[in-house]
Order: structure tokens, then C-alpha cells, then sequence
């Protein structure tokens, strides 16, 4: 389904964007390729439209001029641990590395925030000793890992 807003996060690539975009899509549920734009009738694209669980992207083969940041990043907020690892796993493969705090890049070099919904729960609790703890735990982390930080919470 194309998406209907005019605000898109564009994503400038070197002559990856389509394949980018095709493996993005293929991560998350909801997820869809919704236009691929060539300047010729067989060549790379130059526009690719993209959503990814419903938040609309677009990635654009412009050159090697500029290469992707930390400074901006894609998050994702994950149910689950066994869909932060699955996620984890495929955005580190292939030349992708694993950066701190839920923090990497995958192999096309955009950085990505996978965090488990749990972390705003332990980081956000009352008991702001637990939540520290959690949080101290956290910051030793590369991959979040939950249990890990609920054991670190509890104070085990």
C-alpha cells in the first residue's frame, strides 16, 4: 500500500539503495517496496519508495558524495527478545558490526536502534535504584538482552 503522507526520511546510498530497501522490507512485518523509480528502462534505480512497518522511507542512489552516521539511525521497538536477536542477527551479517546500547550498523552502513519495549519499562520504573541498576547493566551491553537487565533490576 503506497503511503499517502509527503513526509518521507530519505536515505542516500551509492548505487545499494534497491537493494537496501528490498532488504529492509523483508525484516519487518508491514512492511512493503512501494516504488521503484529508474531513470532508464533497465538501469539501477534511482528512487526507491519504501515502508517499513508502516513508517514511510525513501532511498536514493545519489553517489558517493555522502555516507550515512550514527547521528541518524532507524529504531526499532521490538516485542520481544527472540525478535531483537532474529533482527540483531540479519543487520549484523554480511559486514555489519555491532556498535553499544542496542546501537549498529548494518552492511549498507546505516545505523540502527534495536530495543526491546522491556528497556522503557526497567529505565522508566519509580524505584530509580533498580532502574539504575538496569541501566548500568545496559550500558555494558551490545545487543540488549533483557533478562540481563531484569536480573540487574531485581539486583541479582
Amino acid at each position: 500500500m503506497k503511503s499517502t503522507t509527503s513526509v518521507r526520511t530519505c536515505l542516500w546510498f551509492d548505487g545499494q539503495g534497491e537493494e537496501a530497501a528490498r532488504f529492509y522490507v523483508s525484516l519487518l512485518p508491514g512492511s512493503a517496496i512501494e516504488g521503484v523509480h529508474r531513470p532508464g528502462s533497465d538501469g539501477p534505480a534511482l528512487i526507491v519508495e519504501f515502508s517499513l512497518a508502516g513508517a514511510p522511507y525513501m532511498a536514493l542512489n545519489g553517489g558517493p558524495q555522502y555516507t550515512h552516521t550514527p547521528a541518524a539511525s532507524i529504531s526499532v521497538s521490538t516485542e520481544d527478545q527472540e525478535t531483537t536477536d532474529r533482527l540483531w542477527a540479519a543487520l549484523t551479517a554480511d559486514g555489519g558490526r555491532e556498535s553499544r546500547c542496542g546501537w549498529l550498523v548494518d552492511r549498507f552502513g546505516v545505523s540502527w536502534q534495536i530495543v526491546p519495549r522491556a528497556v522503557g519499562r526497567l529505565l522508566g520504573d519509580a524505584d530509580r535504584a533498580a532502574a539504575g541498576r538496569a541501566q548500568a547493566a545496559m550500558l555494558q551491553m551490545r545487543k540488549l538482552d533483557v533478562a540481563a537487565m531484569e536480573a540487574a533490576f531485581r539486583g541479582a
